[in-house]
């Protein structure tokens, strides 16, 4: 593995500059051709006041389905196992499969980009995504929902891995960072709203009506894309080779010690994140007894939390302090509402309340926001061109770990919240050991 520069991974061309080029400058898109074409439509998204904010609207929504497909069900995972049939370890795997489907998803998606542009790719996924979804709804058994929720994850990949790629195509430098944070400002909507909205929906429907619902909002957002979203990779950027030049790409990306750092420190980081979202419904419904309703209102203010502290970081932070700083930062504040967590759920203050339980977990969603979208703005300025293929193994890694962790926090039950607690410690102090060795944060500049 090596350190390749501040310039990116060998073999990987980098961008100079995050604003479009006009025809009138050298080495400009011939009027009429496909680039110029494509830069005209990107510089008509991103210049304007409304068209920016639709931007905005539309890559947070595509960044926040894989949440909303997560977090809208979550109120309903008791009463799904026992309509199906199901222990809590095999409802929480209808979590697991479908961040499989996630990572993998992302993986394929992402060098098709590459090599295709950004809008075929995104619009067959997001039609494969209705389709799971309604399947998912019609599932008869428990097995059946696990493998449709598989079909679902690979097919809402991309819109994750196509939107990270969209913004590398748009930006560079803290320009990006910068956009990365208010598109969390919009994907945090989506954990913020869902538990709340899908604990309501249970008042009138049941968990089929919510796998309905998603088919809807995939719909929706499809159409919205297909007719706003302009291709923003011109012919003359695309990496053709197929899978062979693909897997080359990985390759270099991969041996880059620095980008490896990111990548690990982020997706240990957000198995963090899974943990909890895996163990809160049993933690907060099943050991403390609140209704669904109070699950959702609790998973709100802690999703506030992390968007909040994602302003913070884009708006007053990036610029101003060095981003490895910040990632620092956030991984020590993190490790310690983990810890406190962990000592809490293992009796050491004493019988603690659900109170102290979410303040714990209101802390730790807020640290996150220091670390993952700034992780995977240094990831992706070190990709160069290459940033369907970067944002593919970020995904990919973010979701393969979280899908590992987030079994874990059943293996003792669903009357014991210290599986979940000793399970974000863990990944936390693994992240801030992968960043401190492999990025050298206080060799790097930003």
């Amino acid at each position: 593995m090596t350190d390749s520069g501040p310039g990116g991974p060998a073999g990987i061309p980098t961008r100079s500059s995050s604003r479009p080029t006009s025809d009138s400058e050298p080495g400009a898109p011939r009027p009429g051709s496909s680039a110029a074409t494509t830069a005209r439509s990107v510089e008509r998204l991103t210049r304007g006041r409304r068209t920016g904010l639709l931007l905005i609207l539309i890559l947070g929504s595509l960044t926040a389905l894989p949440a909303l497909s997560m977090d809208l069900y979550l109120p309903a995972l008791p009463a799904l196992g026992g309509e199906l049939g199901g222990a809590a370890s095999q409802v929480q795997l209808t979590l697991t499969t479908c961040l499989l489907g996630l990572a993998v998803g992302q993986i394929v998606v992402g060098p098709m980009s590459d090599r295709f542009g950004r809008r075929r790719p995104l619009l067959i996924g997001m039609a494969g995504y209705v389709l799971a979804s309604a399947a998912c709804a019609l599932a008869p058994t428990m097995a059946a929902l696990t493998a449709f929720r598989l079909v679902q994850g690979l097919a809402g990949a991309a819109g994750i891995v196509i939107a990270r790629a969209v913004v590398r195509d748009l930006f560079d430098g803290l320009a990006m960072a910068r956009f990365f944070s208010t598109l969390m400002l919009v994907s945090g909507a989506a954990p913020v709203l869902a538990p709340v909205f899908g604990g309501q929906l249970l008042r009138v429907t049941d968990w089929r009506g919510i796998f309905l619902t998603l088919a809807v909002v995939g719909t929706l957002l499809a159409l919205v894309a297909a007719r706003w979203l302009p291709e923003t990779l011109p012919t003359d950027r695309r990496h053709g080779g197929g899978v062979r030049e693909a897997l080359r790409t990985m390759r270099t990306l991969l041996r880059d010690r620095v980008f490896t750092g990111y990548l690990l420190a982020g997706s240990l980081t957000f198995a963090a994140l899974f943990a909890y979202v895996a163990a809160s419904p049993f933690v907060v419904q099943e050991i403390y007894g609140a209704s669904p309703q109070t699950f959702g209102l609790l998973f709100m203010v802690n999703s506030i939390g992390l968007v909040a502290t994602g302003q913070l970081n884009g708006r007053v932070l990036v610029g101003r302090v060095r981003l490895d700083t910040v990632i620092g930062a956030g991984l020590v504040v993190t490790g310690t509402a983990a810890l406190a967590l962990l000592l809490m759920t293992t009796g050491v203050f004493g019988d603690v309340g659900l109170a102290a339980v979410a303040a714990g977990l209101f802390v730790l969603m807020s640290g996150m926001a220091l670390v993952l979208p700034n992780a995977s703005s240094q990831g992706l300025m070190r990709a160069g061109h290459a940033a369907g293929t970067a944002s593919a193994l970020i995904g990919t890694s973010q979701f393969l770990v979280g899908a590992i962790a987030s079994p874990l926090v059943g293996i003792a039950g669903e009357h014991t919240a210290v599986p979940m607690a000793l399970t974000q410690l863990s990944v936390i102090v693994l992240a801030a050991g992968c960043f401190l060795v492999m990025c050298r944060p206080w060799r790097q500049h930003d």
